[in-house]
């Protein structure tokens, strides 16, 4: 219409009936499904239609007069699926990304808090699975929340490169069929009725090309689900129990553990989240193999890219707030048993070896491990430390190491 290739009567038509199927009316008639041949033709075509049909009635017509308004002719003009497709995927991922941002900084803003209301619990640190050296409790949860802050920023990243729109570029990014300033026109009304920066790909056809920049977003949310993953199978080991596990913490009970053991409780938020994560892993991998298949001028594939995308956000946008705050927010530390387990930790021995070298606290640490007493009683009974001496060098300070003040302030 501001090109003057449309009569005034039908472009209004056209935007009403837009508006329309934009405030949720009309969506009875998409009826074309997610997977499709035509890299999204049958998708454009059936959005053409619709909006088509219903600018023929406000227009006091018939449907199917496509005489008057044609989805080709006048819906269609100066576009292609070639370039309206790609881009309409690209606006969708980067509005519903930023709903994944709010809820994951929601997230690591619970872990942070819940890490300093437990930054006090002195426990044992585990490296394969063995035990080693303490940490506190509070670290462990400050590390996970700094690793997905790590990871919302490489989001945050790959969500600006979404910007970058293909549009205008019709069939093969070369503007073909499409009047002089019509791309300009474009973008000024899609940045004023989005309220993004949204803007143009400086050459349209690497857009048509590649789906690298939903690649890019979809690479950022599979890391996040890898990190959440690794983090909910932490929590299951911490938790498990309660007689015959670690169970240093606990969390709380959502629905019975079973149907035939009364009184089980099971930690489901976190077996979901890794179910959640592990389905994520799946859409990332079909992603990936459906970029690397453009061929020539266009990558037929995007529909599905598209669509995995899409999912993989949103089944964690679905979930997070739920393991939130049904899981982190009440989750409690096991503080007797954490205890416990430290002071029968032999790994401690540790601390000795400047004292009395490797070998010496090696057989310490077998004999505690074999007799189920503590390194540092062992260092007493046998004369090598006075019992002054063992409670220096076994103090909270030494435990940590000389970071240990600023790991749990975070620093």
């Amino acid at each position: 219409r501001d090109l003057g290739s449309l009569e005034e009567s039908v472009a209004e038509a056209i935007i009403q009936a837009t508006q329309e199927i934009l405030e949720g009316k009309h969506w009875e008639n998409f009826v074309v499904d997610r997977f499709q041949a035509g890299a999204g033709t049958s998708t454009n075509m059936n959005v053409n239609e619709v909006i088509t049909n219903r600018a023929l009635q406000l227009l006091g017509e018939d449907m199917g007069r496509y005489d008057i308004i044609s989805p080709n002719d006048h819906v269609n003009m100066g576009q292609s699926t070639n370039d309206t497709y790609p881009s309409a995927s690209q606006m969708a991922a980067y509005r519903l990304s930023g709903e994944l941002l709010k809820v994951l900084r929601e997230l690591i803003d619970t872990l942070e808090k819940k890490a300093e209301e437990l930054k006090d619990v002195l426990k044992s640190g585990r490296t394969h699975l063995m035990d080693a050296m303490p940490v506190t409790l509070g670290m462990e949860l400050k590390a996970y929340a700094l690793s997905l802050r790590r990871c919302s920023g490489e989001l945050e990243r790959a969500r600006e490169g979404l910007k970058e729109l293909p549009l205008g570029g019709n069939a093969v990014g070369t503007g073909v069929n499409t009047r002089e300033g019509f791309r300009e026109r474009l973008f000024e009304h899609l940045r004023e009725i989005t309220g993004v920066d949204f803007r143009p790909n400086p050459l349209p056809l690497e857009g048509l090309q590649s789906t690298g920049r939903m690649l890019s977003l979809a690479g950022a949310v599979n890391h996040v689900a890898t990190e959440l993953g690794r983090i909910a199978s932490d929590l299951r080991l911490l938790s498990s129990g309660p007689t015959t596990g670690l169970a240093e913490i606990t969390l709380p009970a959502v629905q019975p553990g079973s149907s035939i053991m009364p009184g089980k409780v099971n930690p489901v938020m976190a077996e979901c989240l890794n179910m959640v994560c592990y389905h994520i892993h799946g859409l990332y991998q079909g992603v990936l193999m459906a970029s690397g298949a453009g061929q020539m001028e266009l990558n037929v594939m995007i529909p599905m890219i598209a669509n995995d995308t899409l999912e993989m956000i949103q089944l964690l946008v679905n979930f997070l707030p739920v393991f939130r705050e049904r899981a982190i927010e009440r989750l409690e530390a096991n503080r007797e048993r954490c205890r416990a387990y430290l002071e029968r930790n032999p790994s401690l021995a540790t601390l000795l070896t400047p004292h009395i070298g490797y070998m010496k606290a090696a057989e310490l640490a077998k004999e505690s491990l074999q007799t189920g007493k503590p390194v540092k009683d062992l260092a007493v009974e046998k004369g090598i430390l006075s019992r002054e001496e063992a409670e220096r060098i076994f103090s909270r300070r030494n435990l940590l190491g000389m970071n240990g003040d600023e790991l749990e302030s975070g620093q």
